[in-house]
């Protein structure tokens, strides 16, 4: 007797949804926040995102039908856009939802921090598929020191370094993010040392400077988590004038040609 067996549809794990996003890559995006992570960064406003296997189950195409709803209103650069917590960590599911949506002819794009990437397997040929899909990646560097990333993230930024050279290598198409910490980020000789990072790298059309911000606080205090930037204030338009200067945001314009 020849028993056939029904392969069980990959499910992802949704932390919430934005239909109309417009910070998250080019024109008007789907937004999908997936949930997990394995990083703890200090100034993180979404500590409600870190449990891994928590959040709303969708399959891939039930999570493209609810984005296709708002297609007609995303133009000729709009589509979707996966963040999180950490969407790699769901990197399977990924692949499935990015597939479909091409099919779809819709534009795709992931908001990542490079944590989980590895060249060991399976992870790598993983993330070599789900690039055969991805049209751009906005990349969240926290800190270019590995003392002060493991400090701020509380883990070391090696694997993501590595993760930008290879994308540079494979000249993808990147939006490098960068939160500007006073205390933490925000020193001239790490800017310096960003600024020469970002430089080495040929893939970047964008590089934005975030200032960091204290909207997500009142969350800690209802999970009961410690807030570790307690007393840490948002940088002055000074700072983030310097910043911008020192990395050279304005010089990252191959996004207005895409």
């Amino acid at each position: 007797m020849i028993v056939e067996q029904v392969q069980k549809p990959t499910i992802g794990y949704v932390h919430s949804l934005e239909s109309f996003g417009s910070v998250d890559g080019p024109g008007i995006r789907f937004v999908s926040f997936l949930q997990g992570c394995r990083m703890r960064c200090e100034y993180c406003h979404n500590p409600d995102t870190w449990n891994i296997g928590g959040g709303t189950e969708y399959t891939p195409r039930q999570l493209l039908d609810e984005a296709l709803k708002y297609k007609n209103f995303w133009g000729d650069k709009g589509g979707i856009t996966v963040s999180g917590g950490e969407p790699l960590l769901q990197i399977d599911f990924l692949i499935e939802y990015f597939k479909l949506a091409k099919e779809e002819g819709v534009h795709t794009c992931i908001d990542t921090c490079g944590m989980p990437f590895t060249t060991r397997e399976p992870f790598f040929s993983r993330f070599e598929e789900l690039l055969k899909y991805t049209d751009l990646i906005l990349f969240d560097i926290k800190h270019i020191d590995t003392k002060g990333h493991q400090r701020l993230t509380g883990m070391p930024n090696e694997n993501i370094l590595e993760m930008a050279r290879y994308l540079s290598d494979r000249d993808f198409p990147v939006w490098i993010r960068h939160v500007l910490v006073p205390e933490r980020t925000d020193y001239d000789d790490y800017l310096y040392r960003l600024s020469d990072f970002v430089a080495s790298l040929k893939n970047v059309q964008k590089f934005e400077i975030l200032p960091y911000h204290k909207m997500g606080v009142y969350k800690y205090e209802e999970m009961g988590i410690r807030y570790r930037l307690e007393g840490i204030e948002p940088p002055t338009k000074e700072r983030v004038e310097n910043a911008r200067r020192i990395l050279r945001t304005a010089e990252y314009t191959g996004y207005l040609d895409s």
